[in-house]
């Protein structure tokens, strides 16, 4: 549940559920405050589950088993996958060092089943695992405009680069982390994570003092990272293998064995994955789930669409085999079909790219898939 749900209110919130917690829609005209976070910034309060890793042995344990190295200095972070054996993607998490513990960010839904599973897994080791989803308040502020926001507001530290470090400072009266994020709207962005007493006076800080910004829902984050070509949990990672992603931001090809490193690392060696993530341009508005044809066979799904308030026309995100042409391709659900055009991502370039931006190998070449 959000953490400052009378602010939101007071700014014209309407609510929604998102992986069991409740989080902001928008604030009654998404499209708008989409524009102002391309042309400007904005301000969201990010939905997250937050789990703690103490102990001496808390980089070792984590390491051995998601997808990516886990930094050992104080003030790193990285972006990682939780995989099942057989490879396929169970939760998606940005690891922070905070010195004396490491802070995991997974999806809301995702924490509490992790804190279960991992303390089971804690044998002689020297690793405390816990839930602290209700510690902390997390915003998002992002867009061209995002450094010289958090320059404006931030005591006693600088913005912090590059992307997944951080630096800690305080924002009023309030201290609190600043995380340079990976960029999932296609702009330059940051992490504000504070204690969950203090959000409500950092979220007043964000939104009206120093660089005025735009608050936004996550209806309107959902569109920036379709633009962006951004991946997310929920809608494209979720259960798939993560070659099929072209997620090589969160894999480290070159680590020791993590649970389902063997499947990830055959599809490597294979040089290409069974399928990819493609942009789509349609001539009308298309949903989730509808059927992506080519010369009139069937070769993908969609996963998102929207009406792009950056181009003013529909676009899509499909997942789709890895070697289909798409020269004459469709979109089709029982309902209606639309023709679709196949673009590069992302759709909009903005201040910086996505690292989560799908990259795939070259497919004559067959080292890190």
């Amino acid at each position: 549940m959000t953490l400052v749900g009378d602010s939101h209110t007071e700014l014209g919130a309407t609510f929604v559920s998102r992986s069991g917690r409740e989080v902001v829609d928008h604030y009654g005209r998404p499209e708008v405050a989409h524009r102002a976070v391309r042309n400007g910034v904005g301000v969201i309060e990010m939905a997250y589950g937050i789990v703690a890793i103490e102990g001496d042995d808390r980089v070792e344990y984590v390491d051995n088993i998601v997808s990516n190295r886990v930094p050992e200095e104080n003030g790193e972070g990285c972006y990682a996958l939780l995989l099942d054996p057989q490879g396929r993607i169970q939760s998606d998490l940005y690891i922070y060092n905070a010195g004396e513990r490491l802070l995991l960010f997974t999806p809301p839904a995702e924490a509490a089943p992790l804190v279960e599973a991992w303390r089971e897994k804690v044998f002689i080791q020297d690793v405390e695992i816990t839930d602290e989803s209700d510690s902390f308040g997390v915003f998002g502020v992002h867009g061209p405009m995002s450094t010289e926001k958090i320059a404006s507001v931030l005591n006693h530290a600088g913005a912090p680069e590059p992307e997944l470090t951080f630096e800690r400072g305080s924002m009023g009266d309030a201290g609190v982390t600043v995380v340079a994020s990976d960029n999932p709207t296609g702009e330059e962005g940051y992490e504000v994570i504070c204690g969950a007493d203090d959000a409500e006076s950092v979220l007043d800080t964000l939104i009206n003092h120093g660089l005025n910004a735009a608050p936004f829902g996550y209806r309107t984050f959902d569109s920036l990272s379709l633009e962006a070509g951004t991946p997310l949990f929920e809608t494209e990672l979720h259960g798939r293998v993560p070659n099929t992603a072209g997620l090589r931001h969160g894999l480290d090809f070159e680590k020791g064995c993590y649970v389902g490193q063997e499947l990830v690392s055959k599809v490597s060696n294979r040089g290409q994955p069974s399928s990819r993530l493609v942009g789509l341009r349609t001539d009308s508005l298309v949903e989730a789930g509808a059927t992506v044809t080519d010369a009139g066979e069937e070769v993908g799904e969609v996963t998102r669409a929207v009406e792009s308030p950056s181009l003013d026309e529909p676009i899509a995100l499909a997942f789709v085999s890895f070697d289909a042409q798409l020269d004459s391709a469709a979109v089709e659900n029982a309902e209606a079909a639309a023709d679709a055009e196949a673009v590069d991502l992302p759709f909009v370039t903005g201040s910086r790219d996505s690292l989560r931006l799908p990259s795939y190998p070259d497919p004559k070449t067959t080292d890190q898939g």
